[in-house]
């Protein structure tokens, strides 16, 4: 089985915003170092055919050849069943909720390739992911550099982290062939059946106020955490529909009876 056949293709490496040509270069040897190929890029700022790129690359060219440019994350992730963002910091309601070492997060990620997908996402150099795109990924790695200078070059973290989803990957193929009980949903279902009972909850005010997002967060996360399958999804829709049916139409069955 060649490099390219093994289930680490399905394994995504998506760049938020790149700035620098040069980074995205060293991101795509890293990539070739590590067995990956899929090369997403969000709005990115960087132009992929700069020479600094090309010379950063060193035999990851093909990979940034075969890159796709994408409009929105959602974009990118939308046949992903697992996706883990990564960020310097840890903190705040919106990161601290799903947070993990590289190694524990590329564990998960590595058992999801055999249903599907999975993506690694990567911010900005200078500001990082937003706290909105940390909150739509399963997972979080957070890298434990000194505090007293935490934030890693773009090309490191990707390469830290595909080092331990390659490690993970081989320690997981010498133990026992990669199997899940049910392949999780794609992303962009997952996404739909959030929203839906994002809506049927707040017509019947569970979300509102100011915690209204703060608990949509966790119950995102909670069930998200979960690898929810095609059949949970649906059920998700399902309880969303009942519970705008009632809304509409419970309290004139109440009265009736």
């Amino acid at each position: 089985m060649s490099e390219r056949d093994t289930p680490l293709s399905r394994c995504r490496v998506v760049l938020v915003r790149p700035q620098f040509a040069a980074n995205v270069g060293a991101a795509a040897r890293a990539m070739r170092n590590m067995g990956l190929s899929d090369l997403a890029l969000v709005a990115p700022h960087a132009d992929l055919h700069d020479r600094q790129a090309r010379q950063l690359s060193t035999h990851g060219e093909e990979v940034l050849d075969r890159a796709r440019s994408c409009v929105d994350l959602g974009e990118a992730l939308v046949d992903c069943v697992a996706v883990a963002a990564t960020s310097a910091r840890k903190g705040g309601l919106f990161r601290r909720q799903s947070v993990g070492l590289p190694e524990e997060v590329a564990s998960l990620l590595v058992e999801s390739l055999a249903t599907g997908p999975v993506a690694l996402v990567f911010g900005p150099e200078r500001t990082g992911l937003h706290d909105d795109e940390v909150s739509r990924c399963h997972h979080l790695i957070h890298i434990p550099a000194d505090p007293s200078y935490p934030a890693l070059n773009l090309a490191q973290a990707v390469a830290i982290c595909l080092y331990e989803v390659r490690c993970a990957w081989l320690r997981r193929t010498e133990d026992r062939p990669l199997s899940l009980p049910g392949p999780p949903a794609p992303f962009a279902d997952q996404e739909r059946a959030f929203e839906n009972l994002r809506i049927a909850l707040k017509e019947i005010h569970y979300l509102y106020g100011e915690r209204g997002a703060a608990l949509m967060h966790g119950l995102r996360h909670l069930l998200g955490r979960a690898r929810p399958t095609a059949m949970e999804v649906r059920l998700l829709l399902g309880l969303a529909r009942q519970i705008r049916w009632f809304v509409r139409h419970g309290r004139e069955m109440t009265t009736e009876q």
